[in-house]
């Protein structure tokens, strides 16, 4: 009888703990915490992603590609997926903005120019 009882006295899980385990199951430490991901055939890192009382898994970050080597690829970036990164939290354009084009990674800081092909 004490077990019936326990069951109803236990509280449903929230939304946001419900969302940490489903990160947790992908390989994540965490909500909005991104990391690199081996496991994809085309993506690069993995995140997800909480706003708003919502969750996401958004695998971000084109595979094998030499990004943010200047500071001209990096506006090219910046300015190309400039409406998509506004999205906000809940959009791959703003995870490889933060993660993977943010100015201190970039490699040249002061040759402008943008290479094709890197």
């Amino acid at each position: 009888m004490s077990n019936w009882m326990d069951v109803l006295k236990k509280k449903p899980k929230s939304a946001r703990s419900k969302a940490l385990e489903r990160a947790k199951k992908k390989g994540l430490k965490g909500l909005n915490k991104p990391q690199r991901l081996t496991s994809h055939k085309t993506k690069s890192h993995h995140v997800y992603a909480w706003e708003n009382n919502k969750g996401k898994y958004i695998p971000f970050g084109q595979k094998g590609v030499k990004t943010n080597q200047t500071a001209g690829q990096r506006n090219a970036f910046k300015r190309r997926h400039k409406e998509n990164i506004k999205r906000g939290k809940m959009s791959a354009a703003y995870w490889a903005n933060k993660v993977k084009w943010s100015p201190s990674k970039t490699k040249e800081k002061k040759n402008k120019k943008w290479r094709k092909g890197s």
